[in-house]
C-alpha cells in the first residue's frame, strides 16, 4: 500500500494522474530498476494491481472524497492525503474481501507515517463517512 500511495503522490505531484496509460508499468516512485526487481512479487504484483485500480476509477473516487468531504474539495487536499484516500476508497469499493475497518486503520497508519500529525482525523473521518454510504448504498 505505501508503495502505491508513493507511486500515486509522485504522479499527481507531477500532475500526470490524469494522463497514465492502463496497464501502470513506469515503475514505482522511489524506486530504482534494481530496488523494484529485488522486491517479492506478490508486493509487485499487489501494488501494481492497486495503482491500475485507482488510476482506472479516478473520477468517481475523487468524485466520492469530494461528496464526503465537507470542508475541502480535492484539490485543496493535501496531496499525500488525497492519494491514501483514493487508494483506500479504491479499496472500499473494489477489494469486498477487506474488511473496511481494515483499511481504514491501514489509512490512518499511512496518515501517521506519511503525513501530518493531525490530517489522519480528516482521513478517518472521511473514510467512515465513505463506509457507511457504501454499506447503505449496497443494501438498496
Amino acid at each position: 500500500r505505501a508503495i502505491a500511495v508513493q507511486t500515486l503522490y509522485a504522479l499527481d505531484f507531477n500532475d500526470r494522474i490524469h494522463e497514465c496509460e492502463l496497464p501502470y508499468s513506469e515503475g514505482f516512485a522511489g524506486y530504482t530498476k534494481e530496488e523494484q526487481d529485488a522486491l517479492e512479487t506478490e508486493v509487485v504484483l499487489y501494488a501494481s494491481y492497486l495503482i491500475d485500480g485507482v488510476l482506472a476509477h479516478l473520477s468517481e473516487i475523487d468524485e466520492m472524497i469530494n461528496r464526503f468531504s465537507s470542508k475541502r474539495s480535492i484539490e485543496n487536499i493535501n496531496l499525500v492525503d488525497r492519494n491514501i484516500l483514493r487508494l483506500s476508497i479504491y479499496t472500499l469499493l473494489y477489494s469486498k474481501d477487506i474488511h473496511p475497518n481494515i483499511v481504514i486503520d491501514e489509512a490512518v497508519k499511512l496518515s501517521q507515517e506519511y503525513s501530518t500529525e493531525v490530517n489522519y482525523r480528516f482521513i478517518n473521518g472521511l473514510l467512515d463517512t465513505a463506509v457507511r454510504f457504501i454499506h447503505d448504498s449496497s443494501e438498496n
